[in-house]
């Protein structure tokens, strides 16, 4: 007995350090940032067995290889209308920033995607008033609804959006419902989802989660977009998700959701709509060719003067995409940077840009909630809040709920408005949607919604801050410490 139980400890032994040393070297080879591969390095070497399944769940981007397939598959499609794109669009660079086009450049080489001139742009600071003009459009589609949302939650105006699109489908229109595996997990086993399946509506499950694919893909790889398009003339983007906020997370204690919205005329629609239509695509069985024909992808007609160029950002795309370009945002910044968003957790390179932005005289402006929803994002954001004080930033607390708005203007003459937040998930582990909007008309009133997000904010003292006690402190660098991963 003696023999066996010390040849099945020692058995025990041999895998648990082969599976150690195998692992450590596949996260050392794979080249990430030194932070990343040091806290995965922590978590494989002090959990035996459990630190090695968490990394095999969590520790690579992971999407099966089906969807590998069909994006190789669909490639030539893709590559043919995006060349009949840029050889259909004209841009007059002259009256914009010289700084903007840079990042135009960028944008082009990495995502492949030409700005679009002649957008109108509304923005839309109030959540009850988006669902309104979202319900009015849907009863005025003639062709197609397509709604793309990482939360859709019952109750109040999603309920009448709901209708709405019921109402549409009986009068031909084809609905179309993406919505996120986790984030909208109850609705989609809900009464009134089926009633909206019953209706002849299409939902599909964006990024599917389960205890079995957990063992072939990665399953907090998120879709985070919030996107609607009616006729594939008219389409919505920004923060807000699905949901009215007078019926959505009342328990949280962190007050109401604020979002922000924009609605959109233009050429830049058509590209938004071919975003969904791909999207729609790698959750389906139904290839890009056979989609076209009922899925609006063509010209739109002039609307206004913006130039809006379209960056979604994802794990199947170009890597570090967003995270690269919002680099080249700060670092174009000479006078002013204002930034909201609810979760602040930004990498040593983003931390480095917004540092020397200040160091060189530029005034930048974090606006972040005072109460957060998720505690360790909460303690993360705070570890970093006294180095960038001390460098300059100004770091705002708003304290009229929870400011879920994801926006930046920089030096008044373009922004940047859409689902990405200032933390590693949106970064490198989320599918987000971002407009780079090249407009000083639409910049100057999205920096007017940040001043007034300011009016309820409080500044971040350095000198109040540093005397917190040592036990917040604690707490701070250790969720720190688990930041690349969150």
């Amino acid at each position: 007995m003696d023999k066996i139980y010390w040849m099945l400890t020692t058995s025990i032994f041999i895998v648990d350090l082969a599976i150690r040393i195998g692992l450590s070297l596949r996260v050392i080879m794979r080249k990430r940032a030194a932070s990343v591969s040091l806290a995965w390095l922590i978590i494989i070497l002090l959990l035996p067995f459990l630190g090695a399944i968490m990394y095999l769940m969590f520790g690579e981007v992971r999407l099966g290889e089906r969807r590998a397939a069909k994006r190789v598959a669909e490639q030539p499609l893709i590559t043919q209308w995006i060349q009949a794109l840029y050889k259909r669009v004209s841009v007059n660079w002259e009256q914009i920033n010289p700084e903007c086009i840079p990042i135009d450049r960028q944008i082009n080489t990495i995502v492949n995607i030409p700005t679009m001139p002649d957008n109108c742009l509304e923005l839309i600071t109030d959540p009850t008033a988006f669902l309104r003009k979202l319900i009015v459009d849907i009863r005025q589609a003639k062709s197609t609804c397509f709604l793309e949302f990482y939360i859709w939650n019952e109750g109040g105006l999603a309920d009448d959006i709901s209708e709405a699109l019921i109402d549409a489908k009986k009068r031909g229109v084809t609905c179309r419902i993406l919505v996120d595996s986790i984030g909208s997990k109850t609705f989609l086993s809900s009464a009134l989802a089926e009633k909206m399946r019953s209706a002849g509506i299409e939902i599909t499950e964006a990024l599917p989660a389960g205890i079995i694919r957990a063992l072939f893909v990665r399953i907090d790889l998120r879709n985070h977009r919030k996107v609607a398009i009616i006729d594939g003339t008219t389409a919505y983007t920004g923060s807000q998700n699905m949901v009215d906020p007078g019926f959505f997370k009342q328990d949280e204690g962190v007050g109401k959701w604020i979002d922000a919205m924009v609605r959109i005329n233009g050429p830049v629609v058509e590209v938004m709509t071919a975003a969904f239509t791909y999207d729609w695509m790698m959750e389906n069985h139904t290839p890009l060719e056979e989609l076209y024909p009922t899925s609006d992808i063509g010209p739109v007609e002039p609307s206004g003067d913006a130039l809006v160029q379209l960056v979604p950002s994802g794990p199947n795309l170009e890597e570090g995409a967003i995270h690269d370009l919002l680099l080249t945002t700060i670092y174009a910044a000479r006078q002013e940077l204002i930034l909201t968003t609810p979760y602040f957790v930004p990498d040593n390179a983003i931390l480095a840009a917004l540092k020397s932005a200040a160091q060189r005289g530029v005034e930048v402006t974090i606006i972040v909630p005072e109460k957060n929803d998720s505690r360790l994002v909460h303690y993360a954001s705070r570890a970093r809040y006294e180095i960038l004080i001390r460098a300059g930033v100004k770091i705002m607390g708003f304290s009229g709920g929870l400011l879920h708005a994801k926006t930046i203007t920089i030096d008044r003459d373009f922004c940047l408005f859409g689902s990405v937040n200032l933390d590693m998930r949106s970064f490198w582990l989320n599918f987000e949607m971002t407009l780079f909007i090249y407009n000083k008309e639409f910049t100057a009133r999205l920096r007017e919604l940040q001043q007034s997000y300011l009016q309820n904010a409080k500044k971040i003292d350095c000198e109040i801050f540093t005397q917190r006690p040592f036990r917040e402190r604690f707490k701070e660098n250790v969720a720190l410490l688990v930041g690349p991963l969150l």
